[in-house]
């Protein structure tokens, strides 16, 4: 027997508890991976709660580093003792998960689990955005919103790197103090945002907006932008986004809006190497500095599910089995 996180039911935190279950058995083409470190992440609690249709009984978490204790048939890439991590995983909030050959993601020496499995999901996200959903060039203004959590740290870094100037909000003063230490160039409150980006981009506004925090921005996101603007919509941290006007977009003028989701960035073997193989070589080198904001045994995951969902927590989330 091993242990895993179950919820039997949607609803709050409280319907998380630590169960024992029988080990996953490896299928073809699978990895059984004895998990060293499970990301906690949104759309874990998007599950739990049922705004996102699962069946239940249900185990969260698809994103996690270990190592591989056994392979099923017909897997020709990953023995037994190989480290990996995963953005797909499955049942990940557990001391053992599986892992289809295909989603597996090897792991460069020089990163622990728990940084390798703060990267998958938030860096990977990072990496899509600012490559793929609107391909950031140096000198482009961005406004991204939650610059102190797990993604917006990562992603103040990247913007950094390739030149970008950034804009960003946070809650507190203490998030602020994190968004700055990522390299953010302005450090803004929620209120009344869209107005200070026009004003530090002289009435111009921001080239993209990246926002994962969805019903509560979502109007000032629009405001923000410039002439032919981008908003990318990748969360919905206070809510989901009420039906839209498509006329609002030429009114903003000629805006584009896309709702991007990580499955359509990783399509084949060559996109997830390459995307997680540019952010697992950063942090490996030390040039993309990962924060892991709270860790969690895994028998406290109802406890990390509060606090995410409480805006409690900065940087990554982790439980350790």
């Amino acid at each position: 027997m091993t242990h895993a996180i179950v919820a039997r039911q949607a609803g709050g935190p409280e319907v998380l508890t630590y169960e024992d279950i029988e080990r996953p058995v490896p299928g073809p083409g699978q990895l059984l991976v004895k998990v060293g470190a499970a990301g906690v992440n949104f759309i874990d609690t998007y599950k739990r709660s049922g705004t996102y249709k699962v069946p239940f009984p249900f185990t969260p978490g698809s994103e996690a580093a270990g190592t591989v204790e056994a392979v099923g048939d017909h897997v020709t890439g990953f023995v037994p003792g190989d480290r990996v991590a995963t953005a797909e995983g499955i049942n990940c909030y557990a001391d053992y998960a599986l892992v289809d050959e295909a989603a597996a993601l090897p792991v460069p020496r020089g990163l622990d689990d728990l940084t390798a499995a703060a990267l998958p999901l938030q860096g990977i996200t990072a990496h899509y955005l600012m490559n793929s959903t609107f391909k950031v060039e140096p000198g482009h203004t961005v406004l991204l919103h939650a610059g102190a959590g797990g993604v917006g740290l990562l992603l103040i870094q990247l913007l950094k790197a390739r030149g970008a100037e950034v804009i960003t909000t946070v809650s507190t003063d203490g998030k602020e103090q994190l968004a700055r230490g990522a390299g953010a160039d302005h450090v803004l409150r929620y209120e009344g945002f869209a107005e200070r980006v026009r004003e530090i981009t002289s009435g111009t506004g921001a080239d993209v907006v990246y926002d994962g925090v969805g019903k509560d921005t979502f109007d000032g996101s629009l405001a923000a932008l410039r002439v032919r603007g981008m908003l990318v919509l990748f969360g919905a941290a206070s809510g989901p986004v009420p039906p839209v006007d498509p006329q609002r977009l030429n009114a903003g003028g000629s805006l584009f809006l896309t709702r991007p989701t990580m499955g359509h960035y990783l399509r084949d073997a060559a996109e997830r190497r390459w995307r997680s193989g540019e952010v697992f070589a950063a942090a490996a080198d030390g040039s993309l500095k990962v924060r892991i904001g709270a860790r969690y045994p895994l028998v406290q995951a109802a406890q990390a599910h509060r606090d995410l969902e409480g805006r409690k927590t900065t940087g990554k989330v982790i439980l350790v089995p």
